[in-house]
């Protein structure tokens, strides 16, 4: 059995008051063992966050990273730094960064590379744009992503990478794939993992659904056999529904 993960995607949110009203708002006697839940903060709110979740159920995560261990790059940080941080997670290839940044899948396997090196968990996301699913040539670009940000990622390191599936069309949009639609698209993702590394490693990889995930959809997408977790935007910024989402009802 793959442990679900539940991971809240800060983006370009919170001061570090806000740092702090949150995390306490999240601390709670009822987050089960039986899950792993990750909150990853701006960097100017890592330090703080980590204090704070420190001994308690919540792991930390990180938005980026560069694949550079050191060097002249201006305003990038590297894993050792966020290693120094106790951070566990690092989001690699959000769609965010891909659309706006100019991310790449090169650029993508070779900071997953970086982070398995370093000995954090890489989640990587991959997504298709609205006009490419209605084009019915979303599985070809899932595969493309797959296949070319997983490249530097060998067999033995596979089952440490968590995979994200985050449709463009569905973040931030208040649309959201059908949990059937998310379950499928997860589904493919899992025999293109068999593919490149067996079937026996792809069982172990979790991979998890982000796009405009919440209170209401939480309890409906977890009960789906392919769902390992959620990535989460604007709902993991309020405590009390993203409370809600980590303790989601299990019926599996």
């Amino acid at each position: 059995m793959r442990k679900p993960l539940i991971v809240g995607n800060w983006k370009m949110n919170n001061t570090l008051q806000e740092t702090l009203s949150l995390i306490e708002g999240l601390l709670s006697n009822s987050l089960t063992t039986e899950r792993d839940y990750v909150v990853c903060p701006p960097y100017t709110s890592l330090s703080l966050a980590g204090k704070l979740i420190k001994e308690t159920e919540i792991k930390l995560g990180a938005q980026n990273m560069h694949f550079q261990a050191k060097g002249a790059y201006t305003g990038e940080i590297s894993a050792s730094m966020l290693k120094e941080l106790n951070v566990e997670y690092i989001i690699i290839g959000h769609s965010e960064r891909r659309q706006y940044f100019g991310e790449t899948d090169f650029h993508v396997s070779k900071k997953a590379r970086a982070a398995l090196d370093y000995f954090l968990t890489p989640i990587i996301c991959v997504g298709e744009s609205l006009a490419q699913r209605e084009g019915s040539f979303h599985h070809n670009i899932i595969k493309k992503q797959l296949v070319e940000g997983l490249r530097l990622v060998d067999a033995l390191s596979a089952s440490e990478v968590v995979i994200a599936y985050e449709p463009v069309w569905a973040i931030g949009t208040g649309r959201t794939a059908t949990s059937g639609q998310a379950n499928d698209m997860l589904g493919f993702i899992r025999k293109v993992l068999a593919d490149l590394y067996g079937a026996a490693t792809a069982e172990r990889i979790r991979i998890l659904y982000g796009g405009s995930v919440n209170a209401s959809n939480i309890d409906d997408l977890m009960q789906q056999p392919e769902v390992d977790g959620v990535l989460v935007g604007g709902a993991s910024l309020k405590s009390d529904e993203f409370l809600r989402i980590m303790t989601y009802l299990d019926r599996r």
